[in-house]
């Protein structure tokens, strides 16, 4: 698994609440709800890096 690292993040409020709300439908937390987003709008725009991109930048 790939390490985490934190950051802080400044999101409209009325976003944050329709992020909220999507998390808690599909019983998840706030922030694994924003990890799957970026993680499979990343996959959409062939933009995620593979595990060979991760390799070489270490």
């Amino acid at each position: 698994m790939a390490k985490k690292k934190a950051f802080a993040l400044r999101i409209n409020e009325d976003m944050l609440k329709a992020v909220e709300k999507w998390a808690a439908d599909e019983f998840r937390s706030t922030n694994g709800q924003l990890e799957w987003m970026l993680n499979k709008c990343l996959k959409e725009a062939k933009r995620l890096p593979t595990k060979k991109d991760t390799d070489t930048k270490e």
